[in-house]
């Protein structure tokens, strides 16, 4: 069998997965692996996928990688909507997973300018994505931190702390 994640990161987009989840990933000493960049590598940009091929086979893409990226001992940042597959919340159940949020008022300066498909309404569209996904992500979490009003350090720290000694 493949070894399973240390950590694997879910949340809303703007929400600071991926700087988390590099300095967790440091502080462990183990890899750190963004699905969302994976994707980009193999098959272009996001929005290219989107308006070229529409979100359903993005997503089938996105299923592809989670699903290798959950073989390898690493930190693990996915995309915002990588929660929304049943086959991958059926893979998550059996992870260690930290929740990322943040608050609208501090994530509408993060998205502005934002080439992200779904972000194309800016905050009221991040705010109906994130009202749609709250259930899936609460469910799905073993602890939340909030990214609002705390440093990205200090969340790091407590999320590796949390790997090194807490049991799911």
């Amino acid at each position: 069998m493949s070894p399973a994640p240390h950590l694997v990161l879910i949340g809303p987009p703007g929400a600071g997965k991926t700087r988390i989840g590099k300095k967790v990933a440091r502080l462990l000493g183990v890899d750190f692996i963004d699905v969302d960049r994976r994707i980009v590598s193999a098959h272009g940009p996001i929005a290219e996928i989107f308006a070229t091929y529409g979100e359903a086979h993005f997503r089938r893409l996105e299923r592809v990688e989670v699903t290798r990226a959950l073989t390898e001992a690493a930190v693990i940042s996915l995309g915002g909507g990588a929660v929304l597959d049943p086959g991958t919340q059926a893979e998550l159940a059996l992870q260690r997973v930290a929740l990322v949020t943040v608050s609208p008022a501090v994530v509408e300066a993060r998205i502005a300018g934002s080439s992200r498909p779904l972000l194309a309404g800016g905050i009221d569209a991040w705010t109906r994505l994130v009202a749609t996904r709250r259930e899936i992500y609460e469910r799905l979490a073993s602890r939340t931190w909030d990214t609002s009003h705390r440093p990205i350090d200090q969340i790091a720290a407590e999320m590796a702390d949390w790997v090194t000694k807490e049991e799911r």
